[in-house]
């Protein structure tokens, strides 16, 4: 069997374990090894292409990294309103706890409030920007 052949085979096998998980890496290291294949198409020693694939796979791993790192992360779940309605809702805040939260009643039940930064701002009015278990996470409407 042809040296290419087995890099193609490798290829495919990467490819089809990267549609089972969902991860783009494996896809990174099937280029890899499709460098490997072409390489070995032109001629070069096994060595050249293992070198090859190796450089290839690990430079395209590392740049989806590097993108991804670089990339914002998604908003988190909790604090959409497509997901919970109750985000930008303004409740009523009549005191603040010592320790930085408020109990409030919204919606027919007690719920506790904290703002993000953790200091109480006040009595007054604020909009609702992210439910954290039974915390309503606030901030000055």
């Amino acid at each position: 069997m042809a040296d290419s052949t087995i890099w193609w085979l490798m290829t495919g096998g990467a490819v089809v374990l990267e549609l089972l998980t969902g991860t783009f890496y494996l896809l990174m290291l099937a280029i890899g090894l499709a460098a490997g294949a072409i390489a070995a198409h032109m001629g070069l020693g096994v060595t050249g292409q293992l070198v090859l694939a190796a450089v290839i796979g690990s430079l395209t791993t590392a740049g989806l990294y590097l993108h991804r790192k670089k990339k914002p992360a998604d908003p988190s779940v909790r604090s959409l309103r497509s997901v919970n309605l109750d985000i930008g809702e303004i409740i009523q805040i009549s005191e603040w706890q010592d320790d930085g939260t408020a109990s409030v009643r919204y919606r027919g039940a007690q719920w506790q409030a904290v703002t993000r930064s953790g200091q109480p701002e006040g009595p007054g009015s604020y909009r609702v920007t992210e439910l954290v278990g039974n915390r309503l996470m606030v901030e000055k409407a």
